[in-house]
């Protein structure tokens, strides 16, 4: 197909768009079609807008989120926002009691002053530390809040009137589109978080794959986790919670990003790692492929078969390796417990350790058949065994 593939606009930079299309229209009060706003990568970006209605004291648009060439489950959101004034006395006391969180203190460095931002519907909530955002606060990050303020400020400066700018966001669907996310286990209930640090989406799958890892470790090591349960795929990774019992924020999904997520555990001091994960992708890493797709590495089953041959396994073995298609063949044809599997077990573990070093790691080797083996010194992880 060739050709450059096409950016896309985070939710925070919609959020932000959205914000500012809404503030002038209650401002001038006028229908707004569509705003420019600078993003924090370097350059303008236009952005249509829709759902417009307005009174007087209100105003309200909503930014159809673009993902570019690298969607995902926020692709074609509606990113809805509501702009009111309201006098600095009107605004109700920030409360942290269960059942009222709606006007929350402002995040440090906001002035109570400027812009009231608070989600609404289809936003989540944070419950857990180890984010960017407080327990407590909306899923509203850092700079898509500094975003959303400096647009509306644009348009009501600072101490150009009485009136305090009150900003509510919401994703209709924001809720039921967040059960596809790992949000509730990173403890963000309720719907969808306004992300972004550039305001664009790059079309780099494996950017948003790293990120997510980067901030699920970072909340199992803020809730105390010592151990982190990698896995490779959802088959993996339920076969490891129901064999530990361990909290879900140390169940980390890592997909293909093995060696990644061995250095960020190194870099993060998780002092305990186990590898869930099947033949194939095993096989990737005991060749020495820290990315584990099938587009990043060669399954070289010749190198398999040299294996067999180094560790006096032959006897027409070798032959059957070469002559198979797949890891998995060679896997299902010799079964769980053949020498072979656990010499490539033993690779494998011996290139986690490079990745981590000191730190204890394991493997959970996930049969096809849905049985289980385990490779290295599970002694560290017994006391959480079922």
């Amino acid at each position: 197909m060739g050709g450059e593939l096409r950016h896309g606009f985070t939710t925070g930079a919609c959020a932000a768009a959205a914000s500012a299309g809404a503030a002038l229209m209650l401002k001038e009060q006028r229908l707004v079609t569509e705003v420019e706003i600078p993003l924090p990568a370097g350059f303008n970006a236009r952005f249509t807008l829709h759902g417009q209605t307005f009174d007087e004291q209100r105003a309200c648009c909503f930014v159809i989120k673009d993902a570019g060439d690298d969607p995902d489950v926020t692709h074609g959101v509606e990113v809805h926002a509501e702009v009111t004034l309201n006098l600095p006395s009107l605004r109700p006391s920030p409360t942290r009691g269960e059942g009222d969180q709606k006007f929350p203190p402002p995040l440090k460095g906001e002035s109570e002053t400027q812009v009231i931002i608070e989600g609404g519907r289809g936003i989540g909530k944070m419950t857990k530390p180890g984010l960017a955002v407080p327990v407590g606060e909306w899923a509203i990050n850092p700079v898509p809040r500094q975003m959303i303020t400096e647009a509306v400020l644009d348009v009501f400066p600072p101490h150009s009137s009485p009136h305090t700018p009150h900003v509510t966001l919401s994703i209709p669907d924001g809720e039921e589109r967040a059960k596809r996310t790992l949000n509730a286990r990173l403890g963000i209930v309720g719907g969808l978080s306004l992300l972004g640090t550039t305001g664009v989406v790059r079309p780099i799958s494996h950017k948003a794959w790293t990120d997510t890892l980067e901030v699920a470790l970072d909340v199992a090591v803020a809730a105390g986790c010592e151990i982190a349960v990698l896995s490779t795929g959802r088959t993996s990774e339920v076969a490891a919670q129901q064999e530990f019992a361990l909290p879900e924020e140390a169940f980390i999904m890592m997909g293909d990003h093995v060696g990644y997520a061995l250095e960020a555990c190194h870099r993060k001091g998780v002092p305990r790692v186990l590898l869930a994960v099947q033949f194939a992708k095993l096989f990737k890493i005991a060749c020495g492929h820290p990315q584990t797709h099938v587009g990043s590495s060669r399954l070289d089953l010749d190198r398999l078969a040299d294996w067999a041959r180094i560790d006096g396994l032959d006897g027409g073995l070798t032959e059957d390796i070469e002559c198979a298609n797949t890891a998995r063949q060679v896997y299902e044809n010799l079964g769980g417990d053949h020498p072979l599997i656990g010499i490539v077990a033993g690779r494998a573990l011996a290139r986690l350790r490079q990745w981590a070093p000191g730190a204890n790691v394991a493997v959970l080797l996930v049969g096809y058949d849905g049985l289980t083996r385990r490779f290295g010194d599970f002694k560290p992880f017994l006391r959480t065994a079922r």
